[in-house]
C-alpha cells in the first residue's frame, strides 16, 4: 500500500497520522489516510474445499519493460505443480534500459551467455502446454502482462502457442481486486503478499515472486470461501468479470485526469489490437 504523502487524522479512529507514518486506502481520487493500527487484515483461515485444494503451478518473468507487446524477457521461474522448479535466464539481444536494471538487477553483463530467446520461450510455452493437457490451474500475478508477453515472444520468433482458450489461470492479482473491489488501494505483489502474511525474501527476483504469488492464492483460497468454491473453470469467469471491473473503475478516474485508459477485455491476454500497457 502507498504511505500517506500528508498528515492528517486517520479515517478510522480519528487519531493524527504523521506524513508517511501511515496507509492511503481507497479508490483512486478518493484516497483516506488510516494509522497503521487500523490496517485491514485478511479474514482467518477456514476448512472447506475449493479449486485452492489443488496443485497449482506458478510462473513469473522479469523484463526489460512494462509494455507486454515489446519488451522482452530476461528471466523466468516455472514452479512445477510435481514439485520441480526450473528457472532460466534469457539474453534478448536487446539492450537493457537502466530504470528496468535498478529493479531487477538483471544487465547486459549478467545476462552475458545465457541463452537465446528462441529455446527458451519454446521451453516456457512447452510447460504451459502441458499444464493445459492435464488441466493444472497456472497462478500468475497480473497474468495480462506476463501472458501477454509470451504471447508476444513466442510469435516474435516464430513458434506456436499454447492453447491458451484452454488455460486456466489463478490471478491473484485480479481475485484480490474482486475481493476488496479495490477498497485498499493500489496492491503490488509486495503488498498483497504482507496483506496475507506470505514471504517475499527477495522481490523481483522471478522464482521468488512466482512462489510468493502461489503462496497468495492459496492464502486466498483457504480464507476466502466464496472465492474459493467451484471450479478453475468458474473462477475463470468471476476473473474476467472482477478485471473488466478493475478497468473500468480506472478509466472512470482516468478520464478526468487524462491517463491512458485499460481495456476492459484484456484478460488473461490483452487483445492483439489494444495499444493499452500494462504495468508490470
Amino acid at each position: 500500500m502507498r504511505s500517506n504523502k500528508y498528515a492528517g487524522p486517520c479515517g478510522e479512529c480519528g487519531s493524527a497520522v504523521a506524513a508517511a507514518a501511515g496507509q492511503l486506502i481507497g479508490l483512486p481520487g478518493s484516497w483516506r489516510t488510516i494509522c497503521l493500527g487500523c490496517s485491514p487484515t485478511p479474514p482467518p483461515r477456514r476448512d472447506h474445499d475449493g479449486w485452492h485444494r489443488t496443485p497449482l503451478a506458478s510462473l513469473d518473468f522479469e523484463t526489460t519493460g512494462i509494455d507486454p507487446q515489446t519488451d522482452r524477457v530476461l528471466s523466468y521461474a516455472l514452479l512445477d505443480d510435481r514439485g520441480h522448479d526450473f528457472a532460466g535466464l534469457i539474453d534478448p539481444g536487446v539492450a537493457i534500459p537502466e530504470a528496468s536494471a535498478a529493479v531487477h538487477g538483471l544487465t547486459a553483463e549478467a545476462l552475458a551467455g545465457a541463452p537465446g530467446p528462441v529455446d527458451a520461450i519454446a521451453e516456457i510455452v512447452a510447460w504451459i502446454q502441458d499444464l493445459i493437457e492435464r488441466g493444472i490451474g497456472l497462478v500468475v500475478f497480473n497474468a495480462a502482462y506476463d501472458l501477454t508477453m509470451l504471447r508476444a515472444e513466442a510469435d516474435r520468433w516464430g513458434l506456436a502457442q499454447p492453447d491458451w482458450e484452454r488455460l486456466f489461470v489463478v490471478d491473484p492479482f485480479v481475485i484480490d481486486w474482486g475481493i476488496e473491489r479495490g477498497g485498499l488501494g493500489p496492491r503490488r505483489l509486495s503488498d498483497v503478499a504482507a496483506y496475507y502474511g506470505v514471504l517475499l525474501d527477495n522481490a523481483h527476483d522471478a522464482v521468488a515472486d512466482a512462489r510468493a504469488a502461489r503462496d497468495i492464492a492459496y492464502e486466498i483460497g483457504m480464507r476466502h470461501p466464496t472465492v474459493a468454491a467451484g471450479s478453475l473453470e468458474s473462477l475463470m469467469l468471476r476473473q474476467v468479470v472482477w478485471f473488466a471491473g478493475r478497468a473500468e473503475d480506472w478509466n472512470h478516474y482516468a478520464r478526468k485526469v487524462g491517463r491512458s485508459l485499460d481495456d476492459p477485455a484484456g484478460w488473461p491476454l490483452a487483445r492483439r489490437d489494444a495499444s493499452i500497457i500494462l504495468s508490470a
